[in-house]
């Protein structure tokens, strides 16, 4: 009977920790990937305005590259975003279609099939039985996408949401090193950037390692040292060019 009564319970309280489990997952990935966007703003748009100031001192010049750099960065993001989490939507949609049609055409295999997966899990043969026949009586395909293919089907990936965070995301990134080199004092301006950028890329390091529950100490070291190399290439890319057009 406490075996019945725990199988009856299972879909019940089963079902909302799942989900929570998988949004708060969502919420990490979202939140991890607009920290790679702005680190990615950062370091491209500090990147072309600290070359650029290496081959000429012309304010405008160096603004006008920032812009263009940040404007096109963020297009670029959001237009890759868009088009890659449409294709995995997309693929979500034929897996949910194909495991639909086989709910259709061998209801009784599948039902096999989920009890087996439960089994898997290391539950019982009885009450996997059990649970697999009241989520399929609850609802078969959401039972099936859930555990056979990790999808839920009330909830896809969206592209447009992607698209607008990485922009966004990339966006708030590179106004930094454009804002900081913009109003910074002609004579210091590479410098107070490249400062002010390591800095920024030592936070979004260590952010992005917190997320990922990974060591602090190795991502900022990292993050920062990709940053100062990608600086001082494009500003002796730049000098180099501005000497020699000179």
């Amino acid at each position: 009977m406490s075996e019945i009564s725990a199988g009856s319970e299972m879909p019940n309280t089963g079902d909302h920790p799942e989900p929570q489990g998988e949004s708060l997952g969502a919420r990490l990935n979202w939140l991890r990937a607009a920290v790679l966007g702005a680190n990615d703003g950062i370091v491209s748009t500090a990147g072309v305005v600290v070359g650029v100031a290496g081959a000429t001192s012309d304010r405008g010049s160096i603004i006008i590259a920032g812009v263009a750099a940040a404007v096109a960065g963020a297009l670029s993001m959001a237009a890759g975003e868009y088009v890659s989490v449409s294709t995995q939507r997309d693929s979500e949609r034929a897996m949910l279609h194909l495991e639909r049609r086989e709910l259709h055409e061998d209801p009784e295999g599948e039902l096999e099939e989920l009890t087996q997966l439960y089994e898997a899990k290391g539950i019982s043969r009885a009450l996997a039985e059990e649970v697999a026949q009241e989520l399929t009586t609850h609802d078969a395909l959401a039972a099936h996408a859930e555990v056979e293919l990790g999808i839920d089907p009330t909830d896809l990936t969206n592209p447009w949401h992607a698209a607008w965070a990485s922009m966004a995301a990339f966006t708030v990134g590179s106004l930094l090193p454009l804002l900081v080199i913009t109003f910074s004092p002609a004579s210091i301006r590479t410098w107070v950037t490249v400062l002010a950028v390591a800095a920024a890329l030592a936070l979004t390091g260590w952010a992005s390692a917190r997320l990922g529950k990974s060591p602090t100490g190795r991502a900022m070291v990292r993050n920062v040292g990709g940053g100062l190399i990608a600086m001082a290439v494009t500003y002796a890319i730049g000098a180099l060019v501005g000497t020699r057009l000179t």
